[in-house]
């Protein structure tokens, strides 16, 4: 059994579809067909049912996708172990993170590049925390920054990195109390733009309405930071929003933010990577650079007045 095998593989797995896995590996299809009728015939099984095209894995198939990944990703975790001894850690650190945590990835992601100059960082931030374990544990992902339950864990190893507080954002001229706090069954009445239900943010917020003995029907529901902010932005509504955002995402004189109250809802953000030993050399670098950083100390100082708008 060799190592092109198992990738051809897990492409067709992936693709679902013979000719768009060739391309995927850069072979063409007779020779990728040709290698994973190989692979059957060594392990004496049949792993892809086939008509005239590709029409799903069979129960062994799944089982091996499964270990063929993970042989896989020791592959790469060894020979990046090999390229770090001689030239330090190398290679791309494939790092999800759910939307709201993505407006703090630039502090570890940072703090990762300049300990490790040759490495590179390619980030997906758009994902739920669902699908970030999925990926985690599949190997699609070598790290993610999310909310992670108790639930979430098995096959995991979860850092906690920062602990979220929850702000209301509106704009400078919505009708709101003149104080620095706003109670979450206040908020529940204005007009708000939410994250979409199956982030793990948004699952926190309604918690907290229901602690406080509301529900809500937000106005606007998108799975982007951008949308948001935007919404509040023009006056259109109200958001809730990490107190970290505030960094990241200054506050102008057209906009406040009210600090929510009754409940204190927090909610702790974490990294995780794969528990598998050794695991990915870059995951376990960049877990290292995260947990040096203070953030809680440092999302707690004083936030930065922004500069006035320039016309």
């Amino acid at each position: 059994m060799l190592f092109r095998q198992l990738e051809y593989f897990v492409a067709v797995a992936r693709e679902k579809h013979f000719a768009r896995a060739a391309d995927a590996c850069f072979v063409s299809q007779p020779a990728l067909s040709v290698s994973i009728a190989k692979l059957e015939r060594e392990l004496n099984v049949t792993l892809i049912n086939r008509g005239h095209t590709y029409q799903g894995l069979t129960p062994e198939g799944e089982r091996l996708v499964v270990w063929a990944k993970r042989i896989l990703a020791e592959q790469e975790a060894f020979k990046a172990e090999v390229a770090a001894v001689q030239s330090g850690v190398t290679g791309t650190l494939r790092l999800g993170a759910e939307p709201t945590a993505s407006t703090t990835l630039a502090l570890p992601v940072t703090a990762f590049c300049a300990a490790h100059p040759l490495a590179r960082v390619q980030v997906r931030s758009r994902l739920s925390t669902t699908e970030l374990i999925r990926q985690l544990r599949s190997f699609e992902l070598d790290a993610a920054i999310a909310h992670f339950g108790p639930e979430d864990r098995d096959g995991l190893q979860v850092t906690p990195l920062y602990e979220e507080r929850y702000m209301l954002l509106a704009a400078a001229d919505q009708p709101l109390p003149q104080s620095d706090t706003v109670t979450w069954a206040e908020a529940s009445q204005l007009p708000l733009a939410l994250l979409t239900r199956d982030m793990r943010i948004r699952q926190v917020i309604d918690a907290a309405f229901t602690r406080s003995g509301v529900t809500v029907t937000p106005q606007v529901e998108t799975d982007s930071v951008a949308t948001l902010y935007a919404n509040v932005g023009a006056g259109a509504c109200t958001s809730i929003v990490p107190h970290t955002w505030l960094r990241a995402l200054p506050v102008t004189g057209r906009m406040r933010a009210l600090r929510l109250v009754e409940p204190d809802a927090r909610a702790l953000i974490s990294v995780a990577i794969h528990d598998a030993t050794p695991g990915s050399l870059a995951a376990r670098a960049f877990i290292s650079a995260a947990a040096s950083l203070s953030l809680d100390e440092f999302f707690d100082g004083p936030v930065p007045a922004a500069e006035p708008l320039v016309r």
